[in-house]
This record gives structure tokens, sequence and C-alpha cells, in this order.
């Protein structure tokens, strides 16, 4: 079968590896005629969560033409935010059946079709999807990053004459939306003496 991608989809080409786009009407499609052009490798399939934009779908395929030579091919479809489904690829791909199991459960998205879609990763119970880019951090909030950040910021023992080091403005981790949980607190500024300097006796 000759490799007619037009018909299917968006083609680009980039460093020698070819990427087409498709509607998720024709994932499916798209992965059958990869595999009947010679694409019978299947390497991995994951997401991005684009927020408002949906989830795009990518699945990585590969065609061996040697000991040391393969073409790859990257497919790749945009599903809705509001309705997350696309057609397993089990039945084309045998191999999709994990990456499908993994990219349902840490983005939320469904496989309709899956022979065994039960969670791959994930403890009973566990409650939200982590690839999500709305899922909280809640392990940030919980315990403060135990490192050091900048030279001076590592508590009592890196302050001159024993005295706590000056630290920047305590901020609320990465991860953690705005009004999840009460700001931390401002540390106050010390205070000297008039004539007093830090270290001196």
């Amino acid at each position: 079968m000759t490799e007619n991608w037009g018909d299917v989809g968006d083609v680009q080409e980039t460093f020698g590896e070819r990427t087409v786009t498709v509607t998720p009407q024709d994932w499916l499609t798209a992965l059958e005629q990869a595999r009947d052009s010679g694409y019978t490798f299947f390497d991995w399939l994951t997401a991005v969560d684009e927020q408002a934009a949906g989830f795009d779908v990518f699945a990585h395929v590969a065609k061996v033409e040697g000991a040391d030579k393969a073409a790859r091919l990257l497919l790749r479809t945009r599903i809705p935010q509001d309705k997350p489904e696309l057609p397993s690829a089990v039945g084309v791909y045998r191999g999709a059946n994990w990456h499908e199991r993994e990219t349902s459960e840490m983005f939320g998205l469904t496989f309709t079709g899956h022979p065994n879609p039960i969670p791959l990763l994930l403890p009973d119970g566990f409650d939200g999807h982590p690839l999500r880019k709305d899922f909280v951090l809640a392990a940030r909030v919980a315990k403060e990053w135990p490192g050091v950040k900048e030279p001076g910021e590592g508590g009592p023992s890196h302050g001159a004459g024993g005295k706590p080091a000056a630290t920047r403005r305590r901020m609320v981790p990465p991860g953690v939306p705005d009004g999840w949980l009460k700001p931390l607190p401002e540390e106050p500024e010390e205070s000297h003496e008039p004539g007093e300097q830090e270290g001196g006796a």
C-alpha cells in the first residue's frame, strides 16, 4: 500500500520524521493505513493536556527497513476537553493496550472499545488525573522543599553570627491554583539596633 497520507490528514516532515495530523474520526483509519504501509512496530502512545483546546493524542510507530535502519511515523489527533474520547487502537496495534490504559488514568481519557480498561499504575480509589494541568500537586503544599534555593537559604547555620539568614519572600508552590490554600505568611525582616553590625560581637 502506498503512503498517500494527504487523503487522511495534514502531513509535515521534520528532521526526516513524518507527522500526520488527523481528525478523531480518522484516527483508526490512519493507524490502519500506517500498519498496512509497513509500520508494524508500535512504539508508544500518550497525550498532552492543552487545557481549553482539548487533548492532543500521539501514537509513534516505525517501519523496520534493515538491521540498523527504521522509518518513523508520528500520528496525532486532538479531542475536545468536554468529551475526551477516542476509539481504541488495540484492534490495530496490540501494543497500544498498556499505553492506552496509562494515558486513560493519567489524563482521564476514554478509549472506547478497549478490551481491558482497568487502571494500570495508580492505586484503587485515587482521585484525579495526575498529568492534567489542573491537577493540584498537594505534596508541594504539605511539605516544603528541603533543598537550599540560593546561598544563605538553608536555615540558621547559614546566617552570620548564628543568626537566621535573611530569605526571599515565600511563595505558593507551582501547580497550586490561586485560592486553593491560604497564602503563605510573610517572614518578618530582621531589625538591628543602631550601630549594631551583623555578625559583630
